[in-house]
């Protein structure tokens, strides 16, 4: 017996089937033999009959109607028609001769309405061996034949038309070559293109689009990151603000907005370095270019998002503020409290060498190094074109976010107004680019 965790039948299935079949048994009672549904087992058997045009040892196949009354001959003129019978009997019928269904004008198929009806097949019928109408069998070991031969037609070549592909290579191709994800594509096309991500990814890797698999971003297999030098800081500064003190913290205001933040730094040869603040209710991220990782150009870059939020928007926004344990981010009181002492959010930090803990801004980051790949210097960035590249990231359509872009989510919850006043653009779908050339 099979185990319901099979989905496909083996051969020993089929087999228990023909000669339940055989026994006239129903599909219920096979389908219990064989451990799957009834309905499994009536698919299979309708989907390999095996039909014979056979009549019996004395008698040819004759599906006509009339065939038991019928007394014309010589219908189709040929001498040798019934000749068999002719020689036993002295005399020939139409209705013996093969070619009596093709000549006669009146003729009638008769179908046995046994057929209409389960289990559709004749194998345990008492009356197949005098029958002359057309038959089905259910067998077994053809039945297996003929699924092991689809099954592996399915997986071979591809099932598309010239002219089909080169109107999916003209829509998929150019995106595909902007930095655009396979699933963004679709998304945003999904009226033009018509077929599904995973066929696509199956034409990219049989190789019948002009965007081959060197250029989606996540396809390229990258060298392992070399581990980085430890920073030490100031250790007084956690006190109070540890990863465990977030998480109790949080489960006594879980209504509280959350904000990662952290730094994407360039080669050594540029001092400057990018300060990220990643907004978790939306998946929207920020960026601002400092000229050297130091607390105080994190400092001034909070209180520039003070200055311009406003302190009622930036109190709502930034309620509670989660970092690493970087040297930059080790004035926590200058971050939390305003000029005039004011408190207008909550730093905590992660445990070191856990950037799981803040695992949303460290996936975001990828987006960054699309476009400014690691061992790129930051010398030549400016904050228009920090501002145009995060405009492009932040416009992207991500399937973790129901399909909407982190700019869509972020204005529906603060507004287009603020959007704008963070510098931030929508950006239409298919101009979106996520390669170095957006800044050159």
């Amino acid at each position: 017996m099979s185990s319901y965790k099979y989905k496909h039948l083996t051969l020993d299935d089929r087999i228990t089937i023909q000669k339940a079949l055989k026994e006239g048994q129903t599909f219920v009672e096979i389908g219990a033999l064989i451990g799957k549904d009834p309905s499994t087992v009536s698919k299979e058997v309708k989907a390999h009959l095996d039909y014979r045009n056979t009549g019996t040892r004395s008698r040819g196949y004759n599906p006509c109607r009339h065939r038991k009354r019928c007394t014309k001959q010589y219908i189709c003129g040929e001498d040798s028609c019934g000749f068999i019978n002719r020689l036993w009997h002295g005399k020939t019928y139409c209705s013996e001769c093969a070619l009596c269904m093709v000549n006669c004008p009146d003729f009638e198929e008769e179908k046995c309405s046994s057929l209409k009806k389960a289990p559709y097949v004749c194998n345990s019928c008492k009356q197949v061996s005098s029958c002359t109408l057309a038959k089905q069998f259910y067998d077994a070991k053809e039945a297996h034949k003929t699924y092991e031969k689809t099954r592996s037609d399915s997986r071979k070549g591809i099932d598309i038309t010239p002219e089909e592909l080169d109107r999916l290579d003209a829509i998929l191709s150019p995106l595909i070559k902007q930095g655009q994800s396979i699933h963004q594509i679709c998304m945003n096309n999904a009226a033009e293109i018509m077929v599904d991500e995973r066929t696509i990814y199956n034409y990219m890797d049989a190789g019948i689009l002009s965007a081959g698999n060197i250029d989606l971003p996540r396809k390229v297999r990258y060298k392992k990151r070399k581990s980085k030098k430890v920073v030490r800081v100031d250790k007084k500064c956690h006190i109070g603000r540890t990863y465990e003190d977030f998480e109790a913290f949080m489960k006594g205001h879980p209504d509280f907005n959350v904000v990662e933040m952290d730094s994407v730094e360039g080669t050594r040869d540029s001092t400057k370095v990018l300060l990220t603040v990643f907004f978790r209710n939306c998946s929207l991220m920020l960026a601002y270019l400092r000229e050297a990782n130091t607390a105080k150009s994190v400092t001034e870059a909070v209180n520039h998002l003070y200055e311009i939020l406003g302190r009622e928007q930036f109190c709502e926004m930034f309620q509670v503020i989660l970092a690493d344990r970087g040297s930059e981010f080790t004035d926590p009181l200058a971050i939390e409290f305003d000029e005039d002492g004011r408190r207008r959010t909550y730093v905590f930090y992660c445990d070191p060498q856990r950037p799981d803990q803040k695992g949303s801004i460290e996936v975001t980051h990828e987006f960054i190094r699309r476009i400014v790949p690691k061992k790129t210097s930051f010398a030549f960035l400016t904050q228009d074109k920090v501002n145009l590249m995060m405009s492009h990231i932040n416009s992207y359509t991500r399937k973790k976010l129901n399909n909407r872009s982190a700019h869509q989510l972020f204005s529906f919850f603060y507004g287009a107004d603020t959007a704008s006043k963070l510098n931030l653009e929508a950006v239409p779908a298919n101009e979106i680019i996520l390669k170095p050339e957006l800044l050159k």
